[in-house]
């Protein structure tokens, strides 16, 4: 018997049935935990009661430092020794106590109870080692089989050629896959998911729920899955269990958490829950809590003003016209392709990330590109920053000294050593603004994104996500820039500090007048922050049109996929099959014909005409078997569905 199936039987054992029903996998009662850094203690937990019974998928809720992440750690005996940690109460896990447990306990528990999935999944996988060898040893096996068994499990295609490919080479749906199969490869009685498709896009995203979803019908399994969005949880935990301050603040089936919440702070999470029907000519509800759980009155505010903002409501800001009428460009794009040679199974190969964009961009203008990872969008951008000089066609814009980025990772794009005020002095004096008057301009972009001064003296490992966001925004905005760049800015953000930051974004657009080009794969965030949405897939435009309009009435099979992978959608679209094809070999005709359900064999046709065709009043779409006839009546079918 080999330790694989070792971990198997010792898995029935200890996942016994009592004659109430299954058995508790977890167990907490009246879990604390403290914290120490920089010499100063901090209180985590505050008497967590939990309980997860086998085969069920608890949802855990919660924003950011809510505790929901040192939770899973505790269950996972892998806090941090540099933080001191001092727990009472206990976490009982497969039987054993993680609280009071030693380490080779922990460790055992591990290896034949517990899986665990976290958010970056190149952070847990050995970026030198094949997955297939990675899954072989989470499996204690060096059968290959058993590598392929697993993928198979988890919906990876092909495993058997997928066995021998490196984290690197596969998409950040298929890394992720790979992570399940490793976290259930010893048959887990628990599997703990930590934001496992947070960064990712919705339709992977739908998949990787759907993944996980199955396992709990395959392996018999239960799963915490935690998530600050309550709309993942919804999609597949029987149960939300929401967590606040360190505490379980409500419990209960997902349906009723949902549709008749109790406590305040998940009435809070579901007001500040971004969808497809919020209105956009209003700023987004933010709430706030007080100390004791319960939300504060609204301050008095004007009509038309934004909640605490003290300044109109960022509606709808139209495009600068020239003297007759039309948009001015300010951003124009013919043809535009850009290739690079990257090494691929040790040889070089050439990957294609744009593939003949063209696309015109109005003074003032707000323009959301959105499209799976792969897709080109953030290669366009570099491009138009200027980052990105190895491209062919025509790229007119404004000096880059005008042209300002703002990356997904605030803390990865600020300099780790510099504080706030040297960050926003360093942008100054490329423009050479000193002294008084770059006093006054600190103080000015301070307010403008509603920070303290006392940020200034912080270095970005000190600050919070939303902190390090706003810092990003007020180094781009200090010298206010004719572009706005944003490569998914709140794609990493808890459900709140997001819809801080969309308000904020539109906020600067009214007060600057930039034009911004705003990449995402989130088609809610899309529809409230842009004028108009461009759908790319493989590096090609697929559909431009108003933000309304496109969400409202996608016309291209890939846009509709989109809609209908957004959590909670109840639309008639069908949703995208199979993963997208890799970049480095595109597929001949339109891209998406593999995963299409309208496809024809003349999709396929190299040769084949897909530029975009007019659908109405500036929507394009580049797909003949819609932009037909038939496409008044797929838009009529559309209009007035929304999720």
């Amino acid at each position: 018997m080999n330790q694989h199936q070792a971990g198997q039987e010792a898995a029935a054992d200890s996942a016994s049935v009592t004659a109430d029903g299954p058995a508790a996998v977890a167990a907490i009662a009246g879990l604390t935990l403290s914290l120490e850094r920089r010499r100063v203690r901090s209180q985590v937990l505050n008497g967590v009661d939990l309980e997860i019974p086998q085969g069920e998928i608890l949802g855990v809720v919660g924003r950011s430092g809510s505790g929901k992440s040192v939770l899973a750690l505790t269950m996972l005996g892998l806090l941090p020794t540099s933080a001191r940690p001092q727990l009472g109460g206990s976490a009982v896990v497969a039987g054993v106590d993680m609280v009071t447990a030693t380490q080779a306990e922990m460790r055992r528990v591990r290896r034949t109870a517990l899986g665990a999935v976290f958010q970056d999944p190149m952070t847990s996988l050995n970026p030198t080692m094949r997955v297939g060898r990675q899954i072989t040893e989470a499996a204690w096996t060096r059968q290959a089989e058993i590598a392929i068994q697993l993928m198979s499990k988890v919906s990876i295609p092909q495993p058997s050629q997928r066995l021998r490919s490196f984290p690197h080479q596969l998409s950040g749906g298929l890394r992720q896959r790979v992570m399940v199969a490793t976290a259930i490869a010893d048959n887990p009685q628990l599997v703990v998911a930590d934001e496992p498709t947070t960064a990712l896009d919705t339709t992977v995203q739908a998949q990787v729920l759907a993944t996980l979803a199955e396992l709990r019908e395959t392996i018999g399994c239960s799963i915490m899955l935690i998530t600050h969005d309550l709309g993942v949880a919804a999609q597949v935990a029987d149960r939300i269990a929401v967590i606040y301050r360190g505490s379980i603040v409500e419990t209960g089936p997902a349906a009723q958490v949902l549709e008749a919440p109790t406590h305040a702070y998940t009435k809070s999470l579901l007001a500040s829950r971004l969808t497809l029907t919020v209105d956009k000519t209003k700023p987004l509800r933010v709430e706030t809590l007080e100390a004791d759980g319960t939300v504060p009155e609204p301050p008095p505010q004007a009509e038309g003003t934004a909640a605490g903002a003290g300044t109109p409501s960022a509606a709808a800001v139209p495009a600068r016209q020239v003297a007759d009428g039309a948009p001015a460009p300010q951003v124009t794009l013919r043809d535009l392709r850009c290739t690079f040679t990257v090494s691929d199974q040790g040889h070089k190969a050439k990957l294609h990330a744009l593939r003949g964009v063209d696309l015109t961009v109005a003074d003032g203008e707000a323009l959301a590109i959105v499209g799976e990872s792969g897709s080109g969008k953030s290669t366009l951008l570099r491009c138009v920053a200027g980052l990105e000089t190895g491209y062919t066609g025509t790229l007119e814009a404004p000096p880059r000294q005008d042209i300002q980025m703002v990356f997904q990772d605030a803390g990865a794009s600020l300099t780790p050593w510099l504080t706030a005020g040297a960050l926003l002095r360093e942008r100054l004096h490329g423009h050479r603004v000193r002294g008084a008057e770059a006093g006054r301009l600190i103080d000015e972009a301070l307010a403008r994104v509603d920070l303290p001064a006392e940020i200034l003296g912080v270095v970005p490992s000190e600050m919070s996500g939303g902190q390090r966001q706003r810092v990003a925004l007020a180094r781009a905005t200090i010298v206010p820039p004719k572009v706005l760049l944003c490569d998914e800015p709140t794609s990493a953000l808890d459900v709140s500090l997001a819809a801080q930051v969309l308000n904020l974004l539109r906020e600067l657009r009214r007060d600057l007048g930039t034009t911004t080009l705003f990449v995402t794969h989130d088609l809610a965030v899309a529809r409230f922050i842009a004028d108009r949405i461009a759908v790319m897939y493989l590096g090609r435009l697929v559909e431009t049109g108003p933000a309304e309009q496109v969400i409202a009435a996608p016309a291209h099979p890939y846009t509709q996929a989109l809609v209908a992978a957004i959590p909670g959608a109840k639309v008639p679209f069908p949703e995208a099959q199979g993963e997208s094809a890799s970049p480095l070999a595109p597929p001949p005709g339109c891209a998406y014909h593999p995963r299409c359900p309208l496809a024809r064999p003349e999709c396929a046709d190299p040769t084949g005409a897909f530029e975009l065709t007019g659908m109405g009043p500036d929507h394009l779409v580049a797909c003949p078997v819609v932009a037909g006839p038939a496409v008044a009546g797929l838009a009529a079918a559309a209009q007035g569905v929304t999720p």
